[in-house]
């Protein structure tokens, strides 16, 4: 059978494990570890991932066609794509492959209303979906964990003192804008524990009206304010500029706008710090399946398609971090806590709903184990003399903020004594 070979040719390491349809128990691979066993339940399925197994693999475990054997979707999924990463062949999926490449200017094209739309889809779930499987902050983006062994909760108020560290927020008062704030948490940290002035962008108004709330509840909402706004309208100048997780929605065709956005948005001596997924393999194109159920309109870039159009925008990249393993750790621990409230989220949706959620991630996770993908941070600013010659700055402020932590004692980060009395940071929590 042609699905028979073609599993030949992909599993070369490793063993998988297949019931067909008719009962009938298949060994492909090495016979040795490591193993994972799936079940095809329909010949609908196995023709599906016969032809088109990068979209049919996602929708046909949805369906219930497919399912993990004796093991879990974890398993299947890692000899898949340890498979695909080295070197194993599918010939209609290397096809389609080259299909997206070809088409993937096309699919990008990211407008103002495109890119609510897009949005829309993935952020205005109910948001307790979300709650339920991310950190108190809400902070959907990749945690930092410099030791490795971070809860979620002190991984993700780690990458927000990095972050800040970088922006070098020196002084109380600074404005600064965050493109694509999500729920607000990145906002609110800067303007409580540094005493900056916020504006948040975002598209989503479930993330908006989140956002508000917490900012009103917080005490900050005369320091921070929150706007349905695409950064594409955005007028004036400002201190600093922060996009977290945002710029896998720019679209490759909109890469010179956004950067040349940054560079209008800053003051002569701002600093802008851009996080964002990246690929380590060079340019590629999304797998459909993603496109399709999770991030319509989204891309990866390799950093390479990255800092050739900041190049090109008269802005300096005065830092470049890359974060390795970081968000497949932060996805272990968010998959950790989805599975913990299985049920309650079956019964927000479905439990399709929740079949898609959990391929989506485990199939992100492996990402960033198997498949080259990484985090990478890119500091901008428009002045060559702006910051300190060395990185120095960086590490000390971690330091000086990291045990114990400002916040906890019920004091700003930044010293705010020279801040006016109706001015200064108090300890509001979010």
């Amino acid at each position: 059978m042609l699905f028979e070979a073609l599993l030949s040719n992909l599993i070369q390491i490793g063993t998988l494990d297949v019931t067909l349809p008719n009962g009938t128990r298949k060994q492909f691979g090495s016979g040795r570890e490591p193993r994972a066993s799936l079940v095809i339940r329909t010949r609908r399925a196995m023709r599906r991932l016969t032809f088109n197994p990068a979209l049919a693999l996602g929708e046909t475990y949805m369906d219930g066609d497919i399912t993990p054997g004796s093991g879990t979707l974890f398993e299947v999924l890692d000899i898949l794509t340890l498979n695909w990463m080295e070197g194993g062949q599918h010939f209609f999926d290397k096809a389609f492959e080259k299909f997206r490449w070809v088409r993937r200017w096309i699919d990008q094209l990211n407008s103002i209303s495109a890119s609510r739309r897009n949005v829309a889809h993935h952020y205005d779930l109910d948001g307790r979906v979300y709650s339920l499987m991310l950190d108190e902050d809400m902070q959907y983006s990749c945690a930092y964990f410099p030791r490795g062994d971070e809860t979620l909760e002190e991984a993700q108020l780690k990458k927000k003192i990095h972050i800040a560290a970088k922006l070098k927020l020196d002084q109380p008062g600074l404005e600064v804008v965050d493109v694509g704030c999500g729920w607000g948490g990145m906002a609110l940290f800067l303007a409580r524990e540094y005493g900056a002035r916020v504006t948040g962008l975002t598209l989503s108004t479930e993330q908006l009206n989140v956002a508000r709330k917490r900012a009103h509840e917080a005490g900050l909402a005369d320091r921070v304010t929150f706007q349905l706004l695409d950064y594409r309208n955005w007028t004036g100048q400002v201190d600093r500029v922060v996009s977290v997780g945002m710029f896998e929605h720019v679209g490759i065709d909109h890469y010179r706008t956004f950067f040349d956005k940054i560079y209008s948005m800053l003051r002569p001596n701002g600093v802008a710090l851009i996080h964002a997924i990246g690929r380590a393999d060079g340019p590629g194109s999304t797998n459909p399946w993603i496109a399709k159920y999770i991030f319509p309109g989204g891309y990866s870039p390799a950093i390479s398609e990255v800092l050739s159009v900041v190049e090109k925008s008269g802005l300096w990249a005065t830092d470049v971090e890359i974060l390795r393993l970081h968000y497949a750790k932060t996805l272990a621990l968010w998959r950790e806590k989805f599975e913990q409230n299985r049920a309650a989220l079956a019964n927000i949706y479905d439990e399709r709903f929740c079949r898609m959620f959990e391929f989506y991630l485990v199939a992100s996770e492996l990402a960033f184990r198997r498949a080259g993908h990484m985090n990478w941070q890119v500091q901008l600013t428009r002045d060559i003399a702006t910051l300190p010659l060395s990185r120095d700055y960086i590490f000390e402020e971690e330091k000086r903020i990291s045990m114990p932590l400002p916040h906890q004692l019920g004091q700003p980060m930044v010293s705010n004594q020279n801040m006016p009395a109706d001015e200064r940071v108090g300890n509001t929590g979010a």
